[in-house]
């Protein structure tokens, strides 16, 4: 099961934590992106080529010290056909490195399209008795706006290919208490959809008593995490929003149980573009700053949670 190799290698590890490969053209360096702008001017190929070669270094340096990295497709879809080339490339090669896949795509739709998301990333595509992989992932993230029969889609192929998906319940963005705090019948929507994928979640246990169905619950909003936590033991935590978006350690401590286990948190701009904000790296050590930050990010998790009685090695 996806969920427990998550937790094999976050306790191999001892790093509760993934790498967000969100890449920005404007923050990669010059050194990787002039070469591929002088051999194929500037165009969707030469941004999709630094940015494949920029992750691939990142991957290099932190694969050893991390469980998994989480791509958004976004931040490739937008150079077109190119750009997901370039997401593919990423997904194969961070997991011939050893490390899980995250597809933070955000899919969800009525039965059929779900079904055809599902296919994509997490399943396998038909073509004439064929059976066929479109996306490498591991897990995916899901909007679950659209009800029961959006997930279920996506729950059978976790079942057939053990995958994992990672539901929104209560994001990490500002506006996000605009729709997800509305109260209805007593219960704040958030927990609606708590309470909805703790269902699934009860019905997927791994040796670990977790499930392959999570939530992505944002470490800016502690208070909302620990009411969550409560409701949801066996549910895994996707945590966003540590260190660019103003989440800490502290933060995010109440998104994990007990045991110690329970979350993974992710960083993406802090790791990635470290280079530009410690001064002691070179441009063309951004690798190595990116791999300086995921420790330091790693070591204060840790060091958190062994605070408060947290300890999962």
């Amino acid at each position: 099961m996806f969920i427990n190799k998550l937790i094999e290698g976050i306790k191999e590890k001892k790093s509760p934590i993934v790498v967000g490969l969100d890449p920005r053209i404007e923050l990669i360096p010059g050194i990787v992106t002039n070469k591929y702008y002088e051999r194929y001017g500037k165009s969707f190929r030469a941004a999709a080529e630094a940015i494949l070669e920029f992750n691939m270094e990142i991957i290099d340096k932190v694969y050893d010290i991390i469980p998994g990295v989480k791509p958004q497709i976004a931040f490739y879809e937008k150079y077109g056909i190119e750009g997901l080339k370039a997401y593919n490339e990423t997904c194969k090669y961070a997991s011939k490195k050893g490390l899980l896949i995250v597809g933070d795509i955000k899919r969800g739709d009525i039965g059929s399209t779900s079904k055809a998301y599902s296919d994509a990333h997490l399943g396998r595509t038909e073509v004439e008795g064929e059976y066929l992989r479109a996306f490498y992932s591991d897990s995916i993230t899901v909007n679950p706006y659209l009800g029961d029969d959006c997930l279920k889609e996506f729950v059978e192929d976790i079942e057939k290919y053990e995958r994992g998906m990672f539901v929104l319940v209560k994001t990490s963005n500002p506006s996000s208490s605009q729709l997800q705090d509305l109260v209805v019948n007593g219960k704040k929507i958030y927990e609606i959809v708590g309470e909805m994928v703790s269902g699934w979640s009860r019905k997927h246990l791994g040796e670990y008593n977790y499930s392959s169905i999570g939530a992505v619950v944002g470490a800016t909003y502690p208070e909302e995490a620990k009411n969550l936590r409560a409701l949801m033991k066996e549910s895994y935590f996707l945590v966003p929003g540590y260190g660019a978006q103003g989440g800490t350690a502290e933060d995010v401590i109440h998104s994990f149980n007990e045991d110690g286990l329970g979350a993974i948190v992710n960083s993406s701009r802090g790791i990635l573009y470290a280079y530009k904000n410690q001064g002691k790296f070179p441009e063309e050590n951004y690798g190595d700053a990116s791999r300086e930050a995921a420790i330091k990010m790693r070591d204060d998790i840790n060091n958190t949670l062994e605070k408060y009685g947290k300890k999962y090695w």
